[in-house]
């Protein structure tokens, strides 16, 4: 497994990461427990939550798994966010009620949800620089925010000298991005380690929407999906995957991993499970070194 070293958080991000989302919302704990367990084994160790996930019940299961692991998990990188509106009053209890679910002193990587004009107000940023300061946090990351977002953000550190955006983490994959040239360009000016989610499109590109959203799938678990993907655009974009499937006989979903995994400047792709045969999936892929099919994928957009 390729990693990345984190120099100010002497640890490691690994190219595939392990998007928790799933955990105690979509799967029960034996099963998450499972996937981390064989998460461990393949060396993926960058692990991602948020504390809306499940409502909490992702961090709080996350933090039982580090508790019976003990030291053969100390190792891992462990990212979770925060939803806004960003209050200065609340997000250090909303960090403590975090490390509290994850059973950690430190969450290494601290990622804002989402963008929110409180995110440039100069008390949450004292707060959250605060936070860097006395440990709580290893460092500072943005979810879902643009190059214009993000480029403000960095000003107001700068210029008021605070912990500054180390990492960024975005939707990224065939048919949908929200990853260009100038967010890699400013993240390249300002060391930022770019974190894609969604490799897959929340299961968009295996084709299985083509024609019925089927229950218990995530575009039934989070209706939003359909106001990102049921377009003109990604629709396009699916049936280009396709044909290459169709020339070449890989799987559809091997093609969108192989091609998420391959896209520049990036440091992690995060791989959603069910079971611990999406690992398999997401590794596979990214070992592919057939250079026509890759050259296809290119050729594809």
């Amino acid at each position: 497994m390729n990693k990345t070293f984190i120099p100010s958080l002497h640890k490691y991000i690994s190219k595939g990461g392990l998007g928790c989302v799933t955990f105690g919302r979509e799967i029960d704990v034996p099963t998450s427990f499972s996937i981390m367990d064989y998460a461990l084994e393949k060396e993926i160790v960058f692990f991602d939550t948020a504390a809306v996930y499940g409502g909490g019940a992702s961090e709080e299961i996350i933090g039982q798994w580090f508790t019976q692991r003990g030291k053969a998990a100390a190792h891992i990188t462990i990212a979770t966010k925060l939803l806004p509106p960003f209050k200065s009053t609340t997000i250090t209890a909303a960090v403590e009620q975090s490390l509290m679910r994850l059973r950690r002193d430190r969450i290494d990587i601290l990622f804002l949800h989402s963008w929110h004009s409180s995110v440039e107000d100069d008390h949450v940023l004292a707060e959250l620089n605060k936070l860097f300061i006395s440990g709580k946090i290893g460092a500072l990351g943005v979810s879902n925010f643009n190059v214009k977002q993000l480029n403000a953000l960095l000003q107001k550190q700068i210029n008021n000298n605070l912990i500054q955006v180390a990492f960024i983490q975005n939707n990224q994959n065939f048919a949908v991005s929200d990853v260009d040239d100038e967010l890699r360009e400013l993240c390249r000016d300002f060391n930022i380690h770019i974190i894609t989610y969604s490799p897959l499109g929340a299961g968009f590109l295996t084709g299985k929407y083509r024609y019925a959203v089927s229950p218990d799938t995530r575009f039934e678990i989070i209706p939003g999906h359909k106001d990102i993907y049921f377009n003109d655009h990604a629709w396009e974009r699916l049936d280009k995957l396709l044909r290459v499937a169709e020339e070449t006989g890989k799987p559809v979903a091997s093609l969108a991993l192989s091609w998420a995994f391959r896209q520049p400047q990036i440091s992690s792709v995060l791989i959603g499970c069910r079971s611990t045969r999406h690992i398999d999936q997401a590794l596979a892929a990214m070992r592919e070194e057939d250079a026509g099919l890759l050259d296809l994928l290119a050729t594809a957009l």
